[in-house]
């Protein structure tokens, strides 16, 4: 029964998550959106929102263009494509959903996939081990033979001798 509800609370964490980036995704182009998807390239590696610089000549002249690309009618994408042509994949805070880089994006949420099952698998292994241990209900007791007893008896009455 616990198994079953961690696997379901897994699941649906997992479909949250992906509902919660597509509807992120799909929101009007704005420039601190934009932004956020470049990294700055003044060595501070935050991105481009968040530059903590205030004179960098990297992050403000860079805002200013977005700004301006946006007022001009360009989409979040073309913009991300045009400074991805000019700077290289560099620039981009987070891998591409294409290629290689789809590791990039696959491995995290498997890994986090597998680890539940991995983790409900031990709890359900651990459960029924409690059930089949013989000690709570006291079967299978080592049996003493009543000499040693008697020896254990008198060396605790007298230790000694």
């Amino acid at each position: 029964m616990l198994a079953r509800s961690a696997a379901a609370l897994c699941v649906a964490f997992i479909l949250l998550s992906a509902a919660l980036y597509a509807f992120g995704s799909s929101a009007k182009t704005s420039g601190q959106e934009v932004s956020e998807a470049l990294t700055c390239q003044c060595g501070c590696g935050l991105t481009v929102a968040n530059c903590n610089h205030p004179q960098c000549g990297f992050s403000v002249p860079l805002r200013e263009q977005i700004e301006k690309m946006i007022g001009q009618g360009m989409g979040r994408a073309q913009i991300i494509a045009f400074f991805r042509a000019k700077y290289g994949e560099k620039i981009l805070s987070a891998p591409t959903v294409q290629g290689f880089n789809l590791l990039a994006w696959i491995v995290p949420f498997a890994a986090v996939f597998v680890g539940c099952f991995i983790v409900i698998g031990a709890i359900g292994r651990w459960r029924s081990e409690q059930r089949r241990n013989p000690s709570d209900t006291g079967e299978d007791l080592p049996v003493y033979a009543p000499e040693l007893r008697e020896q254990l008896e008198r060396e605790l009455k007298d230790p000694l001798r």
